[in-house]
């Protein structure tokens, strides 16, 4: 029990690595791959940004959609030379394959699920690139979503720079969970700091980067989401790119996901937000502990409550919108 509580590190400690040196985490991923001669022009109508673009080693990130526009899952789509590999969170896989597998008519593509092929782990921070390469794996930063592949111990690991609002983030991925149980001791060994779901769900938070199931939902329009990233205006058709257009060609939405500062209570997610006394939002995502010394939430709100600036209380509490500084 002592050398346990002499090697436990709170999460605020791990958001610290996370933001100043380095953290890794074990990774569970959902990996669908995508096959065929039509399997570039298919998916390109299948998703809200550009898959036709993709050239190998590259990835986008993408929704997708209902025929009403609702977000029905999101992925982030990876070119190979001979396949596209979709990586979205494990709960999503069997669901999106359903839905993907409606729209198969005499389309020369094929489906499959990769999930149960691949170890993974991450490593995130301002020094995550110098801690892996001293640890014999080859990486270079980019602030694109890239794929490559490098020799490591007699195998070959596949290394993704990941989407990076606030820190550098690799994912290695393996075939091989012995290779990449070596490259994590040789982590640990160089002092990255293993970081736990807690720790991670903070620098979630704090980046501001919403989930699947927690903060999107499948009722949610994608220009409600604050994730412009996500889409593609001038790709040619999709899965529900009508709406998509029209509410581009209005300007606005109604509503819209926003960081908050809270001061009060620690409400429960799904606590609304209340202005004038009536609902104008909810919380979505709530910090376990305080961040920077402020407790911060994530949360859909009414652009007319933002616009006016009206005051925003929850049950036991106030929220006010927050700005989150992207890495430079």
């Amino acid at each position: 029990m002592a050398d346990l509580m002499l090697t436990y590190v709170s999460p605020t400690d791990q958001l610290a690595a996370l933001r100043t040196s380095a953290g890794m985490a074990p990774l569970s991923g959902g990996w669908i791959a995508v096959t065929g001669e039509d399997r570039v022009r298919w998916l390109n109508g299948m998703v809200t940004n550009s898959i036709q673009a993709l050239t190998p080693g590259e990835g986008s990130y993408s929704f997708l959609l209902s025929a009403q526009g609702r977000i029905q899952g999101d992925a982030t789509v990876w070119a190979k030379p001979d396949m596209l590999l979709m990586q979205t969170d494990p709960s999503q896989v069997a669901p999106l394959m359903t839905l993907l597998d409606r729209f198969i008519i005499m389309d020369d593509v094929e489906l499959a699920d990769e999930s149960s092929l691949w170890t993974g782990l991450l490593v995130a921070g301002p020094l995550a690139a110098e801690k892996l390469n001293a640890a014999g794996v080859p990486v270079r930063t980019s602030r694109l979503l890239k794929k490559f592949s490098v020799p490591y111990d007699g195998t070959e690991l596949q290394v993704l720079c990941a989407y990076s609002p606030a820190v550098p983030r690799f994912e290695i991925w393996s075939r091989d969970s012995a290779a990449l149980e070596k490259v994590q001791s040789a982590l640990a060994g160089a002092g990255v700091t293993e970081c736990s779901a807690d720790g991670l769900e903070l620098l979630r938070i704090a980046e501001g980067t919403p989930r699947f199931g927690t903060d999107i939902r499948d009722r949610d329009l994608p220009q409600e989401t604050a994730q412009t990233r996500a889409l593609h205006f001038n790709k040619g058709c999709y899965l529900g790119q009508e709406i998509v257009e029209r509410i581009r060609s209005r300007g606005n939405v109604h509503r819209t996901l926003t960081t908050f500062v809270l001061t009060g209570g620690v409400p429960a997610p799904g606590a609304p937000l209340m202005a004038e006394g009536k609902p104008v939002g909810e919380l979505t995502s709530v910090a376990a502990e305080s961040i920077d010394g402020q407790l911060l939430a994530l949360g859909f709100v009414r652009r007319e409550a933002i616009d006016r600036a009206l005051p925003l209380t929850y049950e036991g509490g106030t929220a006010a919108p927050h700005s989150v500084t992207a890495a430079s």
